[in-house]
């Protein structure tokens, strides 16, 4: 292309500076021509011979056309302008990919590893699972892993997207590529160096590249139209009226000639995969992994969101919500004895109220003569008197008197969808701890934003009993709830809100979630606290545990669709008066070309737009609108 130019440019100075003779400028621009056209001409011939002919075999019948009417400069200078439109496009598709490029050179080539009481520097492929690997303050971690000592603050922004550093210390998961900031850190491996959930998200950004939309079909099936139209249009336009009317042949040649050059739209053929792959590229530094570009198109047009509950819009643990004392104990006591108790327990519940011992501070008294009762409770002997903690089943069969008063608070509590545990002696009921899985703290808040942003029904999807879940979809305020929902139930719900609303996201992040993921125009998996069967099947990753980031994804993607649409009606606006105007004789050549090729750079510079868009975690909400999107225009 820089030959040919550099060719073109030096002859058209020359013929008009120094009266070039004309048969050196022919051979010059014969020159430009034969090195700037011969790749086009290759495609244009592959594609002629495959019954496929696309704006490459557009554009070398203009060249043809231009030399047969000895316009040997404006056919050197299509070469040219077309050679640059093609750059543009590739430009544009690099810049676009910059952030997955970025990706790739973010882990660092090289660990310390501790092997035998030794360190040693190896490289990041050479390390094994199960290997402990060193990590200094302000190095990146280099696999991911599980703390074994140590504690710090992580900053894994280029993982999950949080702008905050995140605390670290022993258990805790790290992600390669993320940067260790204050303490030395000992991380045992568990994954290789192609399993990190960094790799796993290169590929995951390549192969969406591979999946095309709807936007990129319609691009495919208006090009398979529209190509051989304009070929029989410029026929049409050269042979026509020279034959029935008389007119002189070269000059409606030139207007056929001028027709095919204008028709050979750079923007239209840019007009989806450059927003489509900017979008794509902007959602994966704001750590959401789009799976292909059908799906950002798809989550544009989301008219129903389905969530799974525990997980996803809830913490996915109980916790204590009540204590209830119906006797002289203080709630202080009741939670030691309760302590006591649940502390040789294994089950989630008594997980839950030892949660609350340490977050009260209580100090929790020994306890004699514990025994479990499976599927009831526990008992134990606590200073010398024997207690029991159970459910109300294990009351009634110690045939305690559980008194109207009680019933009635224990079935308020249960209609709020918690689960209530007793606390008493073989006499009496002393009180109750409520327990529940807690609302994420932004679920409501998010609820409302997808609301505001065009969704048109939030539906819960729960394997839950109905009381919890109904009282969970109320607290945060989705139309509707479906409970007691087994894995085959929630393909059944997807597929009847489908045939009634139309594109349909479904979010979750277990394993019973992933038919329904599959089954959803759109599943959108929440992150690295996801299961991998979550993440493998879902076509939208969240690599937050945040709600936000859900909304910020659907914003985006509308934004992306109304970006492909724009462009399209751009180009076609700019073709058909380019058309139209070669075919009353009033655009030339060299004009018309200048024009089509700008349009390319329009269209282009629409599309980069979408890299301004980026999440962030704090500022989310505006004093002016409390309800905006997490949507952030970003310099």
């Amino acid at each position: 292309m820089i030959i040919a130019a550099t060719v073109t440019a030096f002859t058209l100075i020359a013929e008009i500076g120094f009266g070039l003779p004309e048969m050196w400028a022919i051979i010059l621009y014969s020159i430009a021509i034969v090195v700037g056209g011969i790749y086009p001409a290759r495609s244009a011939w592959v594609e002629l011979r495959n019954g496929s002919p696309s704006i490459n075999t557009l554009h070398i019948a203009a060249v043809i056309g231009a030399i047969y009417l000895g316009l040997w400069g404006e056919a050197a200078g299509l070469v040219v302008i077309f050679s640059l439109g093609e750059l543009m496009e590739s430009y544009a598709s690099d810049k676009a990919r910059n952030a997955i490029r970025a990706l790739v050179e973010l882990a660092p080539s090289e660990a310390t590893v501790i092997r035998n009481g030794r360190q040693m520097r190896i490289l990041t492929e050479q390390v094994e699972i199960r290997d402990i690997v060193l990590v200094r303050p302000g190095e990146k971690i280099p696999v991911d892993g599980v703390v074994t000592k140590g504690s710090t603050t992580v900053d894994q922004a280029s993982i999950t997207g949080e702008s905050i550093p995140v605390s670290k210390q022993l258990g805790d998961e790290v992600f390669a590529s993320t940067l260790n900031e204050r303490g030395a850190l000992e991380i045992e491996v568990t994954k290789l160096a192609q399993d990190t959930t960094l790799a796993q998200i290169i590929k995951l950004v390549e192969g969406a590249q591979m999946k095309k939309g709807k936007g990129q079909r319609f691009s495919e099936k208006f090009g398979a139209i529209y190509t051989p139209a304009m070929f029989v249009l410029a026929i049409i336009v050269a042979i026509v009226p020279p034959l029935f009317f008389g007119q002189p042949f070269d000059e409606w040649l030139y207007r056929a000639l001028v027709v095919l050059v204008v028709s050979c739209s750079c923007g239209l053929v840019l007009s989806v995969p450059v927003a489509v792959v900017t979008g794509i590229g902007t959602a994966a530094r704001s750590g959401v992994m789009v799976k292909g570009g059908i799906y950002i198109e798809s989550a544009g047009s989301t008219q129903v969101v389905a969530f799974d509950k525990t997980g996803t819009l809830t913490v996915g643990k109980p916790s204590v919500t009540d204590l209830v004392t119906v006797s002289d104990l203080s709630n202080k006591q009741l939670l030691e004895i309760a302590g006591a108790l649940e502390k040789q327990s294994e089950h989630p519940l008594a997980d839950a109220i030892m949660e609350e011992t340490l977050n009260k501070k209580i100090t929790i008294p020994d306890v004699e003569e514990f025994d479990s009762l499976t599927g009831r409770g526990a008992k134990g002997k606590i200073n010398g008197n024997n207690y029991y903690i159970g459910n109300p089943r294990l009351f009634n069969e110690l045939k305690v008197n559980i008194n109207k008063d009680h019933v009635m608070q224990i079935e308020k509590l249960q209609g709020q969808g918690k689960t209530v545990m007793l606390l008493g002696t073989a006499n009496e009921v002393l009180g109750m701890i409520a327990v529940a899985d807690r609302p994420k703290e932004n679920a409501k808040q998010a609820i409302q934003s997808l609301k505001e942003a065009g969704v048109k029904k939030v539906v819960m999807l729960t394997g839950d009993n109905r009381l919890t879940g109904e009282a969970i979809g109320k607290e945060l305020g989705v139309d509707e709830v479906r409970a007691e929902l087994l894995p085959e139930d929630k393909i059944n719900a997807v597929k009847e809100l489908q045939k009634q609303y139309g594109q349909v996201a479904m979010v979750g992040d277990g394993v019973n979630d992933a038919p329904a993921l599959a089954q959803a125009d759109v599943g959108i998996a929440m992150g690295v606290q996801g299961t991998d069967v979550a993440l493998e099947t879902a076509d939208i990753a969240l690599m937050q545990d945040n709600l936000d980031q859900l909304v910020y994804t659907l914003k985006l993607s509308k934004k992306t669709v109304s970006k492909i649409d724009q462009n399209i009606a751009i180009s076609l606006a700019i073709v058909a008066f380019l058309v139209v105007t070669a075919l009353i004789g009033v655009m030339p050549l060299t004009l018309g070309l200048i024009i089509n090729e700008g349009s390319a750079l329009i269209i282009i510079a629409n599309a980069m737009f979408l890299r301004r868009y980026q999440w962030k975690k704090e500022g989310i909400r505006t004093k002016n609108n409390a309800s905006d999107i997490p949507l952030t225009n970003v310099e």
